[in-house]
């Protein structure tokens, strides 16, 4: 006698209930470090800052994909919050917009400690896991937000930053963005330029993790090359999965195999499946690939939250990890694996990071030339006067017809 149609189904929800039961086991003692999240981003839009504005309230938060609710039904323990600012800001007000964005992440965790706490290193993660708070981190996406400044970079890091991502969309002086493989922009550093090299090497020094989110592949080769740690793609899925410059290929996947890096997928509808829909299977399907070509420890989650228009069916804010981890357990990840993209595997790239830097190795100091800098209305203090910045003829020249332009001139 074969079973009826609603006894299958039962079995199916009951098989279904087991593996979200498992994944809730796994995840009270290792919560979901989350790579990107955009939350800071929309309080600057929604409310200027003003966390205590009544509807800023993060507890009672409406019309975003985070909020404390939803963090705590997620178990999500690390969220690195992105201070972001757009690409317009480049040679305008970057770094101002930047210190504000950092600032608003450090109230955060004043205003709710019990939710909360501004960690800047891999123990402070732990910490905050057995204290069950949320551990709170500083990326800041976009190489423009540090105006092409190793000093800059170093307050920054003083600050709180723990990665940069060397790009947005857009290039800097000093690295190419992703839109230069799309054709959308123009190659200026086929990569990483002599500055964009040293800025990688303070980075290093420092122990500020390298991100490659939103770089051109050029960029993504140089980098692994160069940085003497592990380094990270923040938010970032699979390009032979999802023909979209902002995913990473197989090519690439390898050398973070063989580099000890992580790439911590994206959930962006477009980037999932190159349409504005996409389900939770694909998601695990970008997963499922990243592991079979660069390993599982290759692995983590960069969901992307409250930073894009569309999320996959499933997945609609940041409460729903517990599902996308049961879907790997049914997919027969081992524990051991889903505990290495939840949270292991980004607490040995940071505790490699870590071990790299050293603050009593001589900074790097020499500055980007002055003719690789742009906007027009730079002052020139330290390069009219440093005797060691001789410039070309060129260079001299380029700089005198602005002078006589009469740029910046009220």
């Amino acid at each position: 006698m074969q079973p009826s149609g609603w006894l299958w189904a039962l079995v199916a929800v009951c098989v279904a209930d087991t593996f979200r039961d498992e994944a809730e086991r796994i995840m009270r003692d290792t919560p979901v470090i989350d790579g990107h999240n955009d939350l800071p981003w929309q309080l600057l839009k929604m409310f200027n800052n003003e966390l205590l504005h009544e509807r800023a309230n993060l507890s009672t938060l409406q019309g975003t994909h985070t909020s404390i609710p939803k963090l705590r039904a997620g178990f999500v323990g690390g969220q690195f919050w992105s201070a972001y600012t757009p690409c317009d800001t480049q040679n305008k007000d970057a770094v101002r917009r930047t210190l504000e964005q950092i600032d608003v992440i450090h109230r955060m965790c004043q205003l709710y400690p019990e939710t909360f706490v501004c960690v800047t290193n891999s123990t402070g993660i732990q910490e905050a896991f057995r204290e069950q708070k949320v551990a709170s981190l500083i990326g800041v996406e976009g190489g423009h937000s540090t105006d092409s400044s190793l000093g800059v970079l170093r307050a920054l890091y003083h600050l709180g930053m723990r990665y940069l991502t060397l790009t947005h969309s857009c290039n800097t002086p000093w690295a190419d963005n992703w839109l230069v493989d799309t054709g959308g922009d123009q190659a200026q550093s086929q990569g990483l330029s002599d500055f964009g090299e040293r800025v990688v090497r303070e980075m290093n020094r420092l122990g500020v993790i390298v991100d490659l989110a939103h770089v051109s592949v050029a960029t993504m080769k140089a980098a692994l090359r160069q940085s003497r740690a592990p380094v990270i793609f923040s938010h970032s899925s699979a390009y032979s999965l999802c023909a979209n410059r902002r995913n990473v290929p197989d090519d690439v996947l390898r050398l973070v195999n063989e580099t000890g890096s992580l790439v911590m997928v994206n959930f962006y509808s477009y980037y999932v499946s190159c349409q504005e829909e996409a389900t939770l299977s694909q998601v695990a399907d970008h997963l499922d690939h990243i592991k079979k070509v660069a390993g599982a420890g290759a692995v983590g989650f960069g969901g992307d939250f409250d930073g894009v228009s569309s999320l996959p069916v499933g997945l609609e804010d940041v409460s729903k990890y517990p599902d996308l981890v049961a879907e790997l357990l049914r997919r027969k990840w081992t524990e051991e694996e889903v505990r290495g993209a939840l949270a292991d595997n980004l607490l040995r790239v940071f505790r490699a990071v870590e071990q790299v830097s050293s603050h009593m190795q001589i900074p790097e100091e020499k500055p980007i030339p002055w003719d690789q800098l742009e906007g027009s209305c730079r002052t020139r203090y330290g390069y009219s006067e440093a005797p060691s910045l001789h410039r070309g003829l060129g260079a001299l020249l380029a700089t005198l017809a602005l002078l006589l332009s009469g740029l910046c001139l009220l």
